[in-house]
């Protein structure tokens, strides 16, 4: 599979990930932004979890698909990049338009990261397994609580912010196979 048409199907899935964003705002504004990041974290769990939750049982009682567990993945782990950044408020932003640059700005810096990590390991996530994915999508929150935990503050570790865009990929990459497999 060519690495350009990997670019064309991230590209794809963030079109579809930002349009709802904007859709959700829409409806209930910025209300995210009195989220401390570590409730944004929690937030991405409870989505990854539910997802090995339904793959290890092997059925599930809500409808709610998998795929959309993904795109909010995706969309809360953006949210979470713009908090970092700016910090959280006690009241709605009522900024909608730096909201939507800076959602843009963090999807432009994940595809260069994808760009990146898909010269160095020419694309060999295309050969991992959804489930596997999703424990490293855990592990990652895992870390990202330890951190959080300790203030930010790591030894050798990357930050907090390198295991978001990791998560933002991984997610991605999950949505891809997805879709290959179902067709």
């Amino acid at each position: 599979m060519a690495v350009s048409n990997t670019l064309n199907q991230y590209d794809g899935i963030i079109k579809s990930c930002r349009t709802l964003f904007v859709s959700k705002m829409k409806d209930y504004g910025c209300a995210w932004r009195i989220l401390r990041p570590p409730s944004l974290t929690d937030q991405i769990f409870i989505k990854a979890h539910r997802i090995r939750s339904i793959q290890c049982k092997g059925t599930q009682k809500i409808e709610d698909n998998v795929q959309n567990e993904f795109v909010g993945i995706i969309n809360y782990s953006i949210m979470a990049l713009i908090q970092l950044e700016k910090g959280f408020l006690d009241a709605d932003d009522q900024d909608q338009e730096e909201i939507k640059s800076l959602y843009d700005e963090y999807a432009a810096k994940t595809k260069s990261l994808l760009e990146d990590k898909n010269h160095d390991y020419d694309e060999a996530w295309r050969a991992m397994r959804v489930s596997s994915i999703v424990d490293i999508i855990l592990m990652k929150l895992l870390r990202v609580k330890q951190i959080e935990n300790k203030d930010g503050k790591t030894l050798v570790s990357e930050g907090i912010d390198a295991n978001y865009y990791d998560i933002i990929l991984y997610s991605v990459f999950a949505l891809i196979l997805l879709e290959e497999n179902e067709k």
